[in-house]
């Protein structure tokens, strides 16, 4: 099997901005979490926003292609180059800034409609193809909180399979809208104060935005570049629960499925794994079956941490975000810390704060509404 290795990371987070920035404001136990009332008509909230305003998709991905491009030495045009890039909210808020208008005018003019095509929900990837000039396979994947490792898994087969030698791959949220904020306040979801993972008074999720976009490569391609290696991709894992529209399978059966398969592709076994990323949104159920199944499958002591009590919950580029964390926890050798962890509720080995250790292999969970799992391994 062909294998893929990563050569650049563009990532934006509200804990930083930058790729480097972020890494350092994680490990120094730092969130970017802050109340803000972007929209008068909702009561303030903690969210995890870049700017004091929310972003805008097509900005958001522009800056971190360019990002990533830069970090990995290439230089557009690529015209062969891959681009699997997801979104779960894609263009919402162009939507619901189209709804409004629609909503208060007495009747509904075509003018108001504008370019509704450059807003469907797969031309966030058209548009990353056209920036970096890149004419092969496009894809738009949407798996709701999976979509960020489902991208990453995409492509990686597409390298696996020879279709192409790389890939631009990841994805980009920016789903600070009222009725994203409204939808998720109405089911009791949202945290009033923080986020805090796996931790016993945990509140529920708190909304951030975020982008995280890789270059992948065949190794064979890597090397006659001489390009830097942030690590390989040994396999992963995707299953779907088909339980409920919102809530994990209790026992989490395809959630453990998912890992099994991700292992057995990478030829690991539970053992190998020396850090897991957890998803860990901090919502009751979610944190209670992902601590079930760690439990159930790995041995005492590896180490586990979720990075959303720093960014915030990224929704589809919440994996691709835990991915760029975890490769930096590979160059490193530092494991992140589970920031907004005070009293853990879970027998657990939580990362309480940042330390030095010995990383050889790494595994990144993301589990989304409707019962999308995912799991997806990592080398040095």
């Amino acid at each position: 099997m062909v294998k893929v290795c990563v050569t650049g990371i563009g990532l934006i987070s509200a804990l930083g901005g930058s790729l480097e920035n972020s890494w350092r404001n994680l490990i120094a136990g730092k969130s970017g979490i802050r109340l803000h009332q972007p929209f008068p008509e909702l009561t303030p909230l903690p969210l995890g926003l870049i700017a004091q305003q929310p972003s805008e998709l097509t900005m958001l991905t522009q800056m971190v292609v360019a990002s990533a491009l830069q970090d990995s030495g290439l230089v557009a045009p690529l015209a062969d180059c891959a681009v699997v890039i997801g979104s779960s909210r894609s263009y919402q808020a162009s939507w619901e800034m189209l709804a409004r208008q629609m909503y208060n005018a007495n009747h509904f003019p075509v003018s108001s409609f504008g370019n509704w095509l450059d807003t469907l929900p797969h031309i966030n990837a058209i548009t990353a193809a056209r920036q970096i000039g890149a004419s092969g396979i496009v894809l738009a994947p949407m798996a709701a909180c999976a979509t960020g490792i489902w991208s990453i898994a995409q492509a990686a087969l597409l390298i696996q399979t020879g279709q192409c030698q790389q890939a631009i791959a990841g994805a980009v949220e920016a789903p600070i809208t009222p009725l994203t904020l409204a939808g998720f306040q109405q089911m009791g979801a949202l945290a009033k104060t923080g986020a805090y993972p796996f931790d016993l008074h945990r509140e529920g999720l708190v909304l951030g935005e975020g982008a995280a976009v890789f270059v992948l490569e065949s190794a064979e391609f890597a090397n006659q570049r001489q390009a830097k290696v942030y690590g390989e991709i040994l396999g992963f894992g995707l299953t779907n629960d088909a339980y409920h529209s919102n809530s994990p399978e209790p026992e989490g059966k395809s959630a453990i499925a998912a890992i099994k398969q991700c292992l057995e592709r990478s030829c690991l076994s539970p053992r190998d794994i020396d850090y897991i990323h957890a998803h860990g949104t901090a919502t009751q159920l979610n944190d209670q079956m992902e601590s079930i199944l760690i439990q159930r499958m790995f041995p005492q002591g590896v180490a586990v941490s979720s990075t959303k009590g720093s960014t915030g919950h990224t929704l589809g580029a919440s994996g691709a975000l835990g991915v760029a964390f975890s490769l930096m926890a590979l160059r490193h050798q530092i494991l992140p810390p589970c920031v907004g962890l005070q009293q853990p509720e879970f027998n657990l080995d939580i990362v309480t704060a940042a330390r030095l250790s010995k990383i050889r292999q790494v595994l990144c969970l993301s589990f989304g509404f409707g019962g999308q799992n995912a799991a997806i391994a990592l080398t040095r």
